[in-house]
């Protein structure tokens, strides 16, 4: 319950329609009740049992309600009588359609005014899951599948609405439904409604063995659509390299075996949830067939009932079962909806390392250098950063250089803040960047990555990102410093073309230099450059070469780079083996010591 009060949560902003539900259910279930029990004036016209009353019955109270309504009733269509009406039978019928319609009519507005609420609460969980996702730091989904992110963004959120939400219809609806019922079936026979009583406790108990292991069963389901997500999400990113090795039948075989599960554990899931509304039909007629048995006693033998208000009765008893029946497969919905509230809300309640602090400084300008202090760091187990300590002076360009693994882009990492450092403090003009609002701090850097991230939009929507109010004139002078606005103007719609998913209609080198052009366009003081030209060929490194020389003129910049042609001019270079500092200098002083760097310089000059 304690899930299903969190997601509740989420329902506040619409208490309006919860409100107007709650009322129109509150009336639904007073015309569906008195619906059944119009039947029975009718009944007593069709058959003529309509005792003859000539004066207005007297209100006594409500002890007296039963037969201050029958009594009114006779005198009512005794008069219509002796006024030689003959279409009593038309009123009646007219007075249980009029029940009949007023009942659906609230229906329609109860069900009318939740929808509303459902798909806000919806919409609301997802955008806070969204929010969520964003702001939890890398480390958290180094071990996650996407596909299983996936799977609670969109289909364990459908779930909820689908189990939890579908609970709110039903918390007014049907138990009053059932309580009116109740009082009107005391009011005819309360020996025959205790009797009744007998046996609702025993079909309650059958029907909750049934759901007890659902919740299980539902979580496996939907842990195995998280992965056959993650298999069609890991299938569609790395397609050239499974068509290139001959591996979609690997792929297709990992595919099919999640599937398979997927179909397995759905099968057992739902044949148990479908267990539900027969089970729960047969041991509501089991009732009434007992109830037709022991009240035909009150009435064949006994004399105590009468024949039209038994029929009523049993029309009332009935009645109960509709509801009963949509409480008991809400409550199996309520054990499946509890897995995936669980797998939404594991997300939702997670406290991110990396949260700013309660008075997190905002800082506007970069005036004097970043320092790395005795660093350290690790991932998990193992040091990557071992007593790491530099200075980067503003304006000035220090290029990290060494072997993969040797610790190079964690730095990168550590300075944005996408993860925190182990031991020791990383500070700007002073001030140790855990004490400054993560977004103020991401303010004062741009990035580029090995990696050219663009997304699925135009050229302009992609640079827009560094600076969402940019002119086009501001965006076309980023992409002429980047040395991209050579290849932008000859697209087919200029800076409003498409570059496909990921920027996969562009070259390696042309996609790189839409990177620069966004940080470009940003036009931070910091510049952090993660082995930007690593992955280019010949041609494409010296165009994107001197569009981030162009970048970084008289910008403070931390470049990591493999291909050491690119760092020569770099006021200080760090030269770094597992983890720590081996040397660092100029280029020319490093050249002159004659060892790690050099041989670094002679080893990619045979490349």
């Amino acid at each position: 319950m304690n899930y299903f009060r969190q997601i509740l949560g989420f329902a506040k902003p619409y208490r309006g329609y919860a409100l107007l539900n709650i009322l129109s259910n509150i009336l639904y279930a007073l015309f569906g009740t008195l619906a059944m029990v119009s039947l029975f004036p009718m009944l007593n016209v069709l058959f003529d049992k309509t005792k003859r009353l000539e004066v207005k019955p007297e209100w006594e109270g409500f002890s007296g309600l039963k037969n201050y309504a029958e009594d009114y009733l006779n005198f009512f269509v005794t008069q219509k009588a002796n006024d030689g009406n003959d279409d009593v039978l038309i009123f009646m019928v007219i007075l249980v359609v009029s029940m009949f319609l007023l009942k659906n009519v609230f229906n329609y507005l109860a069900m009318y005014f939740i929808t509303f609420l459902r798909n806000g609460v919806l919409k609301d969980v997802r955008n806070t899951l969204y929010d969520k996702i964003v702001s939890l730091p890398l480390s958290y989904f180094s071990e996650k599948r996407k596909g299983d992110t996936i799977a609670r963004i969109s289909s364990d959120v459908q779930e909820i609405q689908h189990s939890f939400l579908s609970i709110l219809e039903l918390i007014v609806r049907e138990p009053l439904m059932i309580i009116f019922t109740i009082i009107m079936m005391f009011l005819i026979s309360a020996k025959l409604t205790f009797f009744v009583f007998i046996f609702i406790p025993i079909s309650g108990f059958l029907i909750s063995l049934i759901g007890k292991s659902l919740k299980r069963k539902s979580d496996r389901v939907q842990k195995e659509q998280g992965k056959f997500l993650s298999i069609i999400e890991e299938t569609l990113g790395g397609l050239k390299v499974i068509k290139g090795f001959n591996a979609e039948k690997i792929f297709g075989n990992k595919f099919r075996e999640s599937t398979t599960q997927f179909f397995n554990f759905s099968n057992t899931l739902l044949n148990r949830q479908n267990l539900a509304s027969p089970t729960s039909e047969f041991l509501g007629i089991t009732v009434i067939s007992i109830l037709l048995w022991y009240g035909g006693q009150m009435v064949l033998k006994e004399k105590t009932l009468d024949a039209g208000l038994f029929i009523v009765y049993m029309g009332l008893a009935y009645n109960i079962l509709t509801p009963a029946k949509a409480i008991s497969k809400a409550s199996y919905s309520v054990k499946k909806g509890n897995a995936a509230a669980e797998r939404v809300l594991e997300i939702l309640n997670t406290t991110s390392p990396l949260e700013d602090k309660p008075n997190a400084i905002t800082k506007e300008d970069f005036t004097s250098n970043i320092t790395i202090d005795n660093v350290f760091f690790k991932y998990e187990d193992e040091l990557v950063l071992k007593n790491f300590s530099i200075q980067v002076p503003k304006g000035k360009t220090v290029a990290l250089v060494g072997q993969s693994g040797s610790g190079k882009s964690t730095i990168a990492n550590l300075v944005t803040r996408f993860y925190d450092v182990t031991e020791g403090a990383i500070t700007i003009d002073g001030i140790d960047i855990r004490d400054l609002s993560k977004s103020s701090l991401r303010s004062l850097m741009g990035l580029v990555t090995q990696d050219s991230i663009l997304f699925n939009d135009s050229v302009k929507n992609n640079i827009l990102l560094g600076k969402p109010k940019a002119t086009d004139v501001e965006i076309i002078d980023a992409l002429k410093i980047a040395n991209a606005w050579e290849f932008v103007k000859d697209l087919p719609n200029g800076i409003d073309t498409n570059i496909g998913d990921s920027g996969n209609k562009l070259s390696g080198g042309q996609k790189q230099r839409l990177s620069i052009a966004r940080a470009v366009l940003k036009n931070p003081p910091i510049m952090i450059l993660d082995e930007a030209t690593s992955a280019l060929d010949t041609e494409s490194e010296r165009l994107v070469q001197v569009a981030l020389e162009n970048m970084m003129k008289n910008r403070t910049s931390i470049v990591i780079a493999h291909r050491l042609s690119t760092i020569q001019n770099a006021d200080n270079i760090i030269v770094m083996q597992k983890g720590e500092i081996v040397e660092q200098g100029t280029h020319i002083e490093l050249l002159q010591k004659n060892t790690v760097y050099k041989k670094l310089v002679e080893m990619q000059s045979f490349d």
